[in-house]
């Protein structure tokens, strides 16, 4: 099982925004796409599903191609995104959302019951409307939503955005459950060196190109990407 994006471009309006992007996420992998603000990363992501469809190029998913298929004919093949923001059934209850992501009752994926136990805080908080939530909060039922959904790989764009540092570290312990179960992952990240933690492999992205591609050890070693990527290894 393979997502491999073969130059992409993508334009909003007449901006030509991805001029050529080419990746690749095998099946198990954490890759990380990372790149300062406007770089394209969020547009990759929703080129990838459909929301924003290339104009040229193609995207494969296990060895067909999804190029323009509407956004829910990608989401029925397994893709599952996580966009960044508050993107919650405000006037819904946390249980009320997480319900309607749920998809049978596969004994191998994940069930409600689960996910409740893997996010404590969201069993606490099953009542409240989603409107109501903290952005921490909001983060953790989006991906609890997410992994409800069957998915055959987690696209993750910008989870540590406006997150408190302890929020953060938790999103860390939740990225390190999804890497021992082996569900494959595609995060964009402004923090850099929290993604490479993580992550198996890094593409550096600039003004809609790839730059650089390398294992996510050699990236984080890179005096000169951390610089480009504007960390320090004390972040």
């Amino acid at each position: 099982m393979t997502l491999s994006v073969h130059d992409i471009h993508t334009y909003y309006g007449r901006s030509h925004v991805l001029q050529g992007i080419s990746l690749e996420v095998e099946d198990g992998e954490t890759v990380a796409l990372l790149g300062r603000n406007g770089a394209g990363k969020t547009t990759t992501m929703r080129s990838i599903v459909g929301l924003t469809p290339a104009r040229r190029g193609r995207v494969e998913w296990d060895g067909t191609d999804i190029s323009g298929l509407p956004a829910h004919r990608i989401a029925r093949r397994g893709i599952a995104f996580v966009p960044s923001g508050r993107r919650a059934y405000a006037s819904l209850t946390v249980r009320q959302n997480l319900a309607l992501a749920t998809r049978g009752n596969d004994p191998k994926g994940w069930s409600l019951d689960r996910v409740l136990t893997t996010f404590p805080k969201l069993n606490e908080l099953s009542d409240r409307r989603a409107g109501h939530l903290s952005g921490g909060e909001q983060q953790m039922l989006k991906l609890g939503r997410a992994l409800l959904s069957a998915p055959r790989i987690l696209l993750l764009d910008e989870p540590t955005e406006g997150l408190s540092p302890a929020i953060v570290s938790d999103l860390g312990r939740w990225l390190a459950i999804l890497k021992e179960e082996r569900i494959t992952v595609l995060i964009t990240e402004q923090n850099a060196l929290f993604a490479l933690k993580y992550a198996d492999r890094g593409y550096i992205i600039e003004k809609g190109l790839v730059r650089h591609e390398a294992p996510a050890a050699q990236l984080r070693e890179s005096a000169e990407i951390q610089r480009y990527l504007g960390v320090s290894a004390g972040v």
